[in-house]
């Protein structure tokens, strides 16, 4: 074993009962080690580094939006993922992003543990605080499996949440087009 996780997966494992070394098992906690540090890596990521330049001068100033940005993230009680996709829009003021930049933020948050509420949030933030736009909306709806597979076990069930920033939290009419537009 070479991951530095591998020894508590191992550890995990044999706590449920299992036998590490039987065939089917004998790499796991190698393999679960570096996936766990993967759906972790957004602490590892820094938000500048991560721009790296993508910000173009624009006199830009109507309301540009990416939808349907798949996300996969844990929740920070169970350990358990919780996936869907967000909605990002924001209202320039002087300076655009790069397009793939604004889904690398989204992932960088994402593979965190956390909640949904605090995702939405930190994405929000973040591209307010790397465009300086006059405002930032940011919807996320996600299918939590700690509510799937386990406690109430619904499944059908989706989290919806939203923050808005700048404008959007001031203008009913921007923050009502923002959410018709993303419908």
């Amino acid at each position: 074993m070479t991951h530095p996780l591998a020894t508590q997966f191992e550890q995990i494992i044999t706590g449920i009962g299992e036998d590490v070394s039987r065939e089917g098992l004998e790499k796991t906690p190698e393999r679960a080690a570096k996936a766990f540090a993967y759906l972790t890596e957004g602490y590892t990521q820094n938000l500048s580094e991560l721009i790296n330049g993508a910000l173009f001068e624009s006199d830009l100033d109507e309301m540009i939006i990416v939808r349907d940005i798949e996300l996969y993230s844990l929740c920070e009680h169970h350990l358990l993922p919780f996936f869907g996709r967000a909605q990002v829009a924001y209202i320039p003021n002087g300076r655009v992003l790069g397009l793939s930049k604004v889904a690398r933020i989204v992932d960088m948050f994402a593979r965190r543990l956390q909640i949904q509420e605090q995702l939405t949030r930190d994405i929000a933030e973040a591209v307010q605080e790397v465009t300086g736009a006059r405002g930032v909306a940011v919807q996320i709806e996600a299918r939590h499996l700690c509510m799937m597979m386990r406690g109430v076990a619904k499944q059908n069930s989706e989290m919806s949440t939203s923050v808005m920033l700048g404008t959007f939290r001031e203008s009913q009419s921007t923050r009502n087009e923002f959410l018709q537009l993303i419908r």
